[in-house]
């Protein structure tokens, strides 16, 4: 690799890969050796800057100016130029634009109109599984309320839906470095290029959905038409992967801590709060890039114009200067202003239909479920995804 940057001798610098196996399995040791080696550290083997630290991460994902994200978010070059056109790769005011075109889709009041038939689901779903006693809380729990939501909500035919979730895994590989896994996805990525494609070129959306909206918006000439498959893709991948690996994280967590989930079931008034701290304990995207668009400083430590750096949104959630005993799973901690959904502009979009199904699976958990006990979990291999492939878990019913 050609070095853009020599760091100067007094700046840590670590030749750790934080995309290997073992890294992805078991990060938090090597986030806080992070944050405790300064408030930036250089990363030898992929030329970037890491923020760990929470204060600092807040800084860079609030300075646009200085921390840009229209040469992308990736940690490699070629992904970043396939990102150009989408929300996640854009600045203001470019960006506030491309986000209104869905933004009537994600308003409160349109989530609203959402809440009760996405309830509904959960319910049926929930009380199934609870009949059962025994199930896998990955692949019959948090991935089938998102993979029935968000593909109705977006406006995709059902043709396709059956290899979304290989799609959306091999885009958050890429937005890793390019390494064997994001190599092994680059099929899956030129698969899901083709349909959105088919979808854009034919119009075959949902009237009325999100991608209704972008095709819209696309005939009234406010976005050229050739950038219409981005914005649906920059919806697609967050939307299914952060909020299936939010639940099941959150099973996860709620099988080893039975007295939380005792709590949350004494006082289903906890449920958004409960959510926010498996978000917090368990994040769900470890971290996007930024470029710097001019020399600048982060904690005392000067970075100059042109340079990479990685905003790890999952070390800065388990910072001992922001929280205590932070790596303890607490469902009454006053954690609102985690960073697992980012920060500014960029927080995450689709955060509030995320929060709608997870609240619903809990509330419906809550009412069915006294205790969950962990038969086994496998973990998934992503390179910027953390989540199980699967989660076996026994329930006991309330009553039993």
């Amino acid at each position: 690799m050609t070095r853009s940057t020599v760091p100067p001798a007094e700046v840590p610098t670590t030749d750790v890969d934080l995309y290997s196996d073992d890294q992805i399995r078991e990060p938090y040791e090597t986030y806080r050796a992070l944050r405790d080696a300064g408030p930036v550290v250089y990363l030898e083997k992929y030329d970037t800057w890491a923020v760990s630290r929470y204060e600092h991460v807040r800084e860079v994902l609030k300075d646009t100016d200085t921390f840009s994200s229209a040469g992308g978010v990736s940690v490699n070059e070629p992904f970043n130029r396939q990102l150009v056109g989408t929300t996640l790769a854009s600045d203001p005011p470019e960006h506030d634009k491309l986000r209104g075109i869905v933004a009537g889709s994600l308003t409160p009041r349109a989530l609203g109109d959402r809440r009760a038939a996405i309830e509904e689901q959960a319910e049926q779903l929930v009380a199934g599984l609870v009949a059962r006693g025994e199930f896998d809380a990955v692949t019959e729990l948090a991935r089938v309320l998102p993979l029935s939501v968000v593909p109705d909500f977006i406006g995709l035919p059902q043709d396709g839906r059956d290899r979304l979730l290989d799609w959306a895994s091999a885009v958050f590989d890429a937005i890793g470095p390019m390494n064997e896994r994001a190599q092994r996805g680059l099929p899956a990525l030129a698969q899901l290029g083709s349909y959105i494609g088919d979808l854009v070129e034919h119009g075959t959306v949902t009237p009325g959905s999100l991608g209704d909206g972008v095709l819209s918006a696309a005939r009234e000439g406010r976005i050229p038409t050739g950038q219409c498959p981005a914005l649906m893709l920059d919806y697609l991948g967050p939307a299914l992967d952060t909020t299936i690996s939010a639940i099941g994280n959150a099973i996860y967590l709620f099988s080893r801590y039975t007295e939380q989930w005792d709590k949350v079931r004494e006082d289903p008034k906890l449920i958004p709060n409960a959510f926010n701290e498996v978000v917090r304990l368990e994040t769900p995207i470890r971290g996007f890039c930024r470029h710097t668009t001019k020399e600048t400083s982060i904690g005392g430590t000067t970075i100059g114009a042109g340079q990479k750096v990685l905003v790890l949104y999952a070390a800065a959630n388990r910072d001992e200067r922001k929280w205590q005993d932070p790596e303890t799973f607490d469902v009454t901690r006053r954690v609102g202003d985690h960073v697992g959904f980012g920060f500014g502009v960029h927080g995450c979009a689709g955060q509030g239909l995320a929060r709608i199904e997870a609240h619903a699976l809990l509330k419906s958990l809550a009412a069915r479920v006294a205790s969950f006990e962990l038969l086994g979990s496998e973990r998934a291999l992503n390179n910027v995804i953390r989540a199980f492939a699967s989660i076996r878990v026994r329930v006991t019913p309330i009553g039993a």
